[in-house]
């Protein structure tokens, strides 16, 4: 845990917008020198003269694509150099295409993985080195509820953020003795533009015709019914001050987990999960708890 934030310094990966903006805001609020980074470069430089004009002297900014590890290696150095170890790093750049597994193609797959997947592990291989060679460190990876639950329409979305969930339990055991903190973000709906994916989706990524109408709609759902990014970000930090690996957004969300192994008592896979995992008013109920 670092209870003492100020004067630290963090990286936001997926930094320009939604849940990655709110928790760079969040940390400079903290007091500390805050890198954000994105894809997005365009995105990137007007949030960081934004916020400039309130924090001239702690915020930065790298354009950097996560599915790039030589990319994430250079941004992991190049914020060394210029402002010391990084005590926190927010595994946050994501991608969530709606498709049912049987209508998705291969190039949405691999596009979801680099990002999802690999883009965690290039930040965790390019950063917690360093951390444990500074003594002190935290490291957030966002998954998402869909890390601990499926339904019919995010497969391969689910199937991405799961292995986030195994990413970020196994670091933390192998982190175990160590002064190296780890927390899984596992957020319900939140109101982002993550679905919104054809706005930076590459030419070679194929989709089904029906797909951006399935994305549209989502994306329109979450945003009227998520919760602001503000609210995620505030659980964020208090899970780096008291190092908590759990940090979870919505009460439902354990719920929804924990039915899981009563699956594992049954010996199937339930299927009323489908009216908790639906984005609706009655499950957008936040919640300040979080659990190691």
């Amino acid at each position: 845990m670092i209870e003492d934030l100020d004067g630290r310094v963090a990286v936001v990966t997926g930094g320009a917008s939604g849940i990655g903006l709110a928790m760079g805001e969040a940390f400079l609020k903290a007091g500390m020198t805050v890198v954000l980074s994105d894809v997005d470069g365009e995105a990137l430089e007007l949030q960081v003269a934004r916020l400039s004009a309130t924090f001239s002297d702690q915020i930065g900014g790298q354009v950097c694509d996560v599915t790039d590890n030589d990319a994430v290696v250079g941004l992991a150095n190049s914020v060394r150099d210029r402002h010391g170890p990084v005590h926190v790093l927010c595994n946050n750049a994501g991608v969530a295409p709606a498709a049912a597994i049987l209508q998705s193609t291969p190039s949405q797959w691999k596009w979801t993985f680099d990002i999802n997947v690999l883009g965690v592990a290039h930040g965790v291989l390019a950063f917690v080195p360093q951390m444990v060679e500074a003594g002190i460190g935290h490291v957030v990876n966002t998954a998402s509820q869909a890390g601990l639950a499926t339904n019919t329409r995010c497969g391969v979305y689910a199937a991405s953020k799961h292995a986030v969930v195994g990413l970020s339990e196994a670091l933390y055991r192998e982190l175990d003795g160590t002064p190296i903190g780890v927390s899984c973000l596992c957020p319900n709906a939140v109101s982002t533009s993550i679905f919104d994916v054809a706005r930076l989706r590459p030419d070679w990524v194929e989709v089904a015709e029906t797909d951006d109408d399935i994305q549209e709609a989502f994306s329109g759902v979450v945003r009227d019914n998520g919760i602001a990014p503000a609210l995620v970000a505030d659980e964020v930090v208090e899970a780096v001050q008291t190092g908590k690996f759990w940090v979870f957004t919505h009460q439902v969300t354990k719920r929804i987990a924990l039915s899981r192994f009563e699956d594992l008592q049954t010996g199937g896979v339930s299927l009323n999960l489908q009216d908790l995992t639906r984005v609706t008013p009655t499950n957008m109920k936040a919640t300040t708890e979080t659990n190691r």
